[in-house]
């Protein structure tokens, strides 16, 4: 079974939780395993596709989710895309204003909301990293979870792709393709649902 936790969390407490034999796996930006590192989102694998942007491809898949932010002063940022260090990727209200939505494609003329975006440029993005990038890492878990309790460490454990308010924990996206609910089911959920949101 696989579990998502805090990366905060004392190991102790999260052996007396899950059992000494649990398989605890970091795979922030901060791990120190040379693997497990890869399933972040921030790892530059290179030759990411960007979403609705015919030719473009970024390192990571949240150099993609950066980028096509669009500010009240700034909007997409391709340089972005090129970003192989693992830091400096993220983009701050602080500094360009209002976040307005993101830009359905580089070239797009469509904003999308919070939502949306999430739906149709991080999902997928991400998605297409574990299977194209880091397939061998996730069939790994996947074998391990079978006997053994894997304890998924990230820094947010927001586990529903509908909860705008919190980012979604890209651990529990590793888990919903391991056990293949990979949630697609966020095509699926009614407009009205969605517009009761407060996508920003």
């Amino acid at each position: 079974m696989i579990f998502i936790v805090n990366k905060r969390c004392k190991e102790k407490s999260i052996r007396k939780k899950y059992g000494d034999d649990a398989i605890i796996c970091d795979v922030t930006s901060q791990s120190e395993n040379g693997q497990l590192v890869r399933l972040s989102p921030f790892f530059p694998h290179g030759d990411i596709p960007v979403p609705f942007s015919e030719g473009q491809t970024a390192t990571c898949v949240e150099a993609i989710w950066q980028g096509l932010k669009v500010f009240e002063n700034n909007d997409v940022d391709i340089e972005l895309f090129k970003n192989n260090t693992m830091k400096n990727i993220k983009r701050s209200t602080r500094k360009y204003g209002r976040i307005l939505g993101h830009r359905k494609g580089v070239y797009g003329k469509e904003l999308l909301d919070y939502l949306s975006a999430r739906r149709d440029i991080y999902l997928p993005s991400y998605h297409w990293v574990l299977e194209h990038k880091v397939n061998d890492v996730v069939e790994m878990l996947k074998e391990a979870s079978k006997s053994k309790k894997i304890i998924l460490l990230d820094y947010t454990t927001n586990t529903d792709p509908f909860n705008i308010k919190k980012p979604l924990s890209h651990a529990f996206l590793i888990k919903a393709y391991i056990e293949n609910t990979y949630p697609d089911m966020i095509l699926t959920r009614s407009d009205n649902t969605a517009k009761q949101l407060s996508l920003w």
